[in-house]
């Protein structure tokens, strides 16, 4: 067993933050990691796609056959008929992993148009085409936790598709969405539909706390305590969701547990490490528990499989983790501001990644054409 395979004695699944072509196929990448790392899941996003799309020929031929089948194709109807072979590709290779865990794991997630975000009828909409464009049981739509997604997310779930609510910063935001999926299955219950056949995550960052909050720490007249947070306010984040998700699953599931529906897990996502003074395992080591998943990006990914350490660390003071995150007030730290202000960023990377790929499919696309 290797360290990867620990973490599920853990109760912790791990996916994989990358796609891309050259992975996929019966022989390729990602069945080897589901082999030998007891890998469970796959996520993707604007960026990942941009880096695969952009950065390689892998998708020069699907792209001339589109062409060739709909000159008048626009870029964004080309990326998704790009990116859903991908997703569905995906999908396939990890349905023996669905079977297996009853639907609990082996899920592919694809996004929403970045654009969207901010518009609660427009990412419905799409989220629904998409949804009946990949036709897999085991997709999981991506949607932005914004405020106008924390509505978007109550729809979709009610409408039977599996959600992956993602861009989460603040432990509020975290609660909302939460309360949306479950407010979804409730509304599915009073309609008489099945519960038992949806699965959600709830995508929650990690490392992009710290690399904002750790510049903040720098300006705070009291260092000594400080220096205290330097690198933990964003486990300390994440244990305060972690709490929020025991109380509300061991208090109002109970009713809808019985009728087999899964309880939204929380995903640690971003759990790169941006500090090189940091443990480059950091955020996997100190967020291993139950009933949670960690998506992690290849060099990650390597790193503990080389020198990680399990144990379980999640469980370890989350009663105090909110309480400890209330002290960055008198420091000065408001972190309600910094979550919103990483939300908006985050929103606007994706969307900056989006618009990138967009400009670079209509590139290849004249060239193909010339």
């Amino acid at each position: 067993m290797n360290r990867l395979q620990q973490l599920q004695s853990f109760g912790q699944s791990i996916w994989y933050d990358n796609i891309q072509r050259n992975m996929l196929g019966q022989d390729g990448e990602l069945v080897q990691m589901i082999n030998a790392d007891g890998l469970t899941g796959v996520t993707s996003n604007p960026s990942i796609f941009e880096k695969a799309i952009n950065g390689s020929n892998d998708y020069d031929a699907q792209l001339a056959e589109l062409l060739q089948q709909q000159p008048d194709m626009d870029s964004r109807e080309l990326f998704f008929s790009l990116a859903i072979q991908d997703i569905q590709q995906a999908a396939d290779l990890l349905l023996p992993v669905y079977q297996q865990t009853q639907s609990r794991d082996g899920y592919v997630s694809l996004e929403v148009s970045p654009d969207l975000a901010h518009d609660t009828a427009g990412t419905i909409a799409e989220a629904k085409r998409l949804a009946e464009r990949v036709n897999r049981s085991n997709l999981m739509i991506k949607v932005p936790s914004t405020k106008a997604g924390v509505v978007a997310v109550e729809a979709l779930t009610a409408a039977g598709i599996s959600i992956n609510a993602t861009l989460l910063f603040s432990v509020q935001r975290y609660e909302e969405i939460a309360r949306a999926y479950l407010r979804g299955l409730q509304q599915r219950q009073q309609q008489g539909l099945p519960v038992n056949n949806i699965a959600s995550v709830a995508s929650f960052f990690v490392s992009r706390v710290d690399n904002l909050v750790d510049k903040l720490l720098d300006g705070a007249t009291d260092q000594s305590q400080a220096t205290q947070f330097k690198g933990q306010t964003a486990i300390l984040n994440a244990k305060a969701a972690y709490a929020i998700f025991q109380n509300l699953y061991a208090n109002e599931f109970t009713e809808l547990a019985a009728q087999g529906a899964q309880s939204q897990r929380l995903l640690w996502a971003s759990t790169s490490v941006k500090n090189p003074d940091y443990n480059d395992v950091l955020y996997l080591e100190q967020l291993i528990g139950p009933d949670t998943v960690n998506t992690v990006p290849p060099a990650t990914y390597k790193a503990y499989l080389d020198h990680g350490n399990a144990a379980a660390t999640l469980v370890e003071d989350v009663s105090t983790a909110a309480q400890r995150l209330a002290e960055l007030d008198k420091l000065g730290i408001d972190l309600t501001a910094a979550t919103q202000q990483l939300e908006d960023e985050g929103v606007k990377s994706f969307d900056d990644a989006f618009q990138t790929l967009l400009t670079a499919i209509s590139s290849k696309a004249q060239n193909l054409a010339a």
